[in-house]
């Protein structure tokens, strides 16, 4: 199943149509893309009922926010060894976590206003929590998914580097550096097509003259901390809750991990793939 975001409602996507949930299920379900994983499991449970062929069609401009306010956002920095590798830092014994503030959520295509002359594009798998908890068990994780989602945690790394220590938070989350989406996949239908712990992730770049690089090409197996550890660990410190968003790292092959260093230029757009997932796209304009 995917579930996404349109125009501001919940709904059930089922390749080129959309089903609206508040009103196929009679009201039983809000129409809030955000409350449906307070009552994740009834919601399973419905949807696996519910003939998705009653959508309608709907434009991938109009999707929002895979999820549009989550109660809680967690980011791992130097999640891929390779990624610490380049950025000249050592790899982390346990997770570096900070936050996206959620002012900072946008859709899976829109236009992104360049802060600066120094944003840098970053593709992350993000993990969606649908069963909450504390000092959840590794072994156990998977089950307190509601599902994966694309990310882009898009950095401005003037203000992230402007000072000691390093201010991660606010240079990854000016307006439109956190795109998700284009829906919450559950895993059930990730498994049908892949593994769910060694999904491809990467990212292309489309220059103005039309010519394309692609930027990023990893695998998420490749994680130092994966899903399921990441929720381990973070749920044994502080209380998950349904809705939360775990962003959980990079793959190298960011511009600022290259001699010379690169960043993004108006004109130029970012499509960012994970395998199973589908793929976002990300214009950049030129700042006001």
């Amino acid at each position: 199943m995917r579930i996404a975001n349109l125009s501001g409602r919940l709904v059930i996507l089922d390749g080129d149509l959309a089903v609206d949930v508040e009103r196929a299920s009679d009201g039983a379900f809000s129409s809030n893309p955000q409350a449906v994983y307070e009552r994740w499991h009834e919601f399973v449970l419905w949807a696996s009922t519910h003939d998705a062929s009653t959508g309608a069609p709907y434009a991938a401009s109009d999707l929002g926010p895979a999820v549009p306010r989550p109660p809680q956002v967690f980011a791992i920095g130097l999640n891929y060894a390779s990624h610490a590798g380049e950025s000249g830092l050592k790899v982390p014994e346990n997770p570096m976590v900070f936050t996206k503030f959620v002012s900072s959520f946008a859709g899976a295509d829109v236009d992104v206003e360049l802060t600066g002359d120094t944003v840098d594009w970053e593709v992350e798998l993000v993990a969606v929590v649908g069963e909450g908890g504390r000092n959840i068990a590794e072994a156990d994780a998977w089950n307190h998914v509601a599902g994966l989602t694309i990310g882009q945690d898009i950095s401005d790394r003037t203000v992230q580097f402007w000072g000691e220590p390093a201010q991660f938070s606010i240079g990854k989350s000016l307006k439109g550096f956190a795109p998700i989406g284009p829906a919450v996949v559950t895993l059930d239908e990730i498994d049908a097509v892949a593994e769910r712990s060694d999904l491809s992730i990467g990212c292309t770049l489309t220059r103005t003259d039309g010519t394309t690089e692609v930027l990023q090409n990893g695998r998420t197996r490749d994680m130092i901390f994966s899903v399921p550890v990441l929720i381990a660990k973070l749920s044994a410190l502080v209380e998950l809750l349904p809705g939360d968003v775990i962003f959980t790292g990079t793959p190298d092959g960011v511009g600022l991990g290259r001699t010379p260093r690169v960043y993004l230029e108006p004109g130029q757009s970012v499509t960012s793939e994970i395998e199973g997932l589908g793929s976002i796209r990300q214009r950049f304009v030129a700042g006001r």
